[in-house]
């Protein structure tokens, strides 16, 4: 199936919701992606029309509406461009380009679902689980971050019927440590199949991956390099790929090749091929 080409949109600001903190929800009007985007795909956005910022920035799509032609993004306020779109009020205009990128992979029927989330890293899983729920898949997600003030949208999900496990750094929400340590302990228990999916801090996708590995399980992660058109241009996101039949790896654009990815064929920073290729070759090496 071919993959609709992105609309570039000006588009208005509908709705302005503070979470607390940083933390917000924006929701925007834009018919292609609030009817086309599948979860774990983005969208390249910037307030206003002028040059300042000069460029747009990637943002997960948290949810759709395709009746009101309308999508949602959960935004952290921490630098130019964030700050800039949650400083705006509706009837407030951007300029969107989406919807972008390679969407997950739904699991199969009767293959459980395991989210993981770091911060912000939330933002596809919502979407996703929606979409699994629908579907009627199983599916838990394993939300982590450094306090529970990184956790906006924990009651929210959970009143939606997502199965959430909440978890905290500094033990002020749920478990106290790190999202791995019950989802390592929720694997050693799982009864059937399950998929893995990621996204977040690098080093927490990357001990996902090493996870999936471990147990031969398949699992995608949403990675998130710096990007600056969105469209495999500018090649400021490349990442490194390589399939299991590939001697070497490639560099491999995030925003139109990704931004999810078979964690297995990612070549993480300090190792020289995937795990992928690494099990293909028989190396000792391939399942941790």
């Amino acid at each position: 199936m071919i993959a609709p080409m992105p609309a570039n949109r000006t588009v208005p600001l509908v709705h302005r919701e503070g979470l607390g903190g940083p933390y917000f929800l924006l929701t925007f009007r834009h018919a292609e992606t609030a009817r086309e985007a599948r979860p774990g795909q983005f969208v390249m956005i910037k307030a206003g029309v002028s040059a300042e910022p000069p460029l747009r920035r990637p943002f997960s799509i948290l949810s759709v509406d395709p009746a009101q032609e309308t999508f949602t993004l959960f935004v952290k306020a921490i630098g130019q461009g964030s700050r800039g779109l949650c400083a705006m009020a509706p009837g407030d205009v951007a300029l969107c380009l989406g919807p972008l990128g390679h969407p997950f992979t739904p699991p199969s029927p009767g293959v459980e679902a395991l989210l993981v989330a770091g911060g912000y890293g939330v933002a596809p899983f919502r979407f996703l689980g929606e979409e699994l729920q629908r579907a009627g898949l199983p599916a838990r997600l394993f939300y982590g971050g450094r306090t529970a003030a990184d956790l906006p949208l924990l009651d929210r999900l959970r009143a939606e019927g997502l199965s959430v496990v909440p978890v905290t750094e500094d033990g002020s929400l749920g478990e106290r440590g790190l999202v791995t340590t019950p989802l390592e302990a929720h694997l050693g228990a799982a009864a059937g199949p399950v998929r893995l999916y990621a996204c977040g801090p690098d080093a927490m996708m990357r001990a996902v991956a090493r996870l999936a590995a471990s147990r031969d399980l398949p699992a995608e992660v949403s990675l998130d390099p710096w990007m600056g058109c969105g469209i495999g241009t500018c090649l400021g996101c490349v990442v490194r790929v390589q399939g299991e039949d590939e001697p070497r790896w490639k560099y491999r654009c995030a925003c139109t090749e990704g931004p999810v990815f078979d964690a297995a064929r990612v070549v993480w920073p300090g190792d020289d091929e995937s795990r992928a290729r690494r099990a293909a070759a028989g190396s000792p090496g391939g399942t941790r």
